[in-house]
Formats: C-alpha cells, structure tokens, sequence
C-alpha cells in the first residue's frame, strides 16, 4: 500500500532530465546549481538573525545619541517655531527608532528558532525516509 503511494508520487514528480517534473531552480543539472540535492543549511537563518540584533542594538544606540544631542537645546529658544519643530522632529525619529528595536526584537528569535527547527525537520525525514527504505 504505501509502496504504490510512493510510486504514484514519484511518477507524477518526474525523473530529472526525463521530461516533465518537479524540480527547484536551483537544484540539479536543469538549474545548473547543485549536486541534484536539497540542502538546509541553517547559517542565512542565523546570520539574518545576528543582523537583527545588531540593528537591534545600533539603533537603541543611535535613539540615545539622538536624545542626548537634543538635551539642552530648548534652553533660550522659548517660542522660537524652529524649536518646535525640531521637538516634533525627534519625537517622530524616536518613535521610528523604537519600532525598529520592537521589530527586530521579535523577529531574532524566531529566525533562530527557524533555523533550529528546519535542522530537526531535516533530521526527522531523513530518519523517516531510512526507516521507509531499510536503510539506517
């Protein structure tokens, strides 16, 4: 029974380089990349990861250099209309700055959890597909 579900999957996906299929881009003499397998690697999820919590951290570093060069600045500019908009200016940069750190906050953890997780899926069919074939 499963036999023939496997069969059927595997005539409708095709053979590579015999006629119709599947087949990724990027995978396989077809796309010209590749040994004909589809690889995981975990490092893109975790560099994207590392790049959102630098950003993470260069902004909440930038947010208090902003801060601190307006500090002092209303000081004999009372009623002058540059100043307020100066004020509204920082405002508006510091509420910028604070979603920036919220976003990438949130999503560094998920893009490491992701490249955690694909690691163990790929693990799991692999295990799955040995037990499947008698292979170990």
């Amino acid at each position: 029974m499963y036999a023939e579900s496997w069969q059927r999957l595997l005539d409708q996906a095709g053979q590579p380089g015999r006629g119709p299929g599947l087949a990724l881009a990027s995978v396989g003499p077809a796309g010209g990349g590749g040994s004909g397998e589809l690889k995981h690697s975990a490092k893109p999820w975790s560099d994207a990861a590392g790049a959102a919590h630098a950003l993470q951290t260069d902004t909440a570093t930038a947010k208090a250099k902003l801060t601190s060069a307006h500090t002092g600045a209303e000081a004999g500019t009372a009623g002058l209309s540059s100043m307020a908009a100066l004020t509204s200016v920082l405002a508006s940069w510091e509420k910028r700055l604070t979603a920036v750190q919220t976003e990438c906050g949130a999503l560094e953890p998920v893009l490491r959890e992701t490249a955690w997780a694909q690691g163990e899926v790929d693990a799991g069919v692999k295990s799955a597909l040995a037990q499947y074939s008698g292979k170990r």
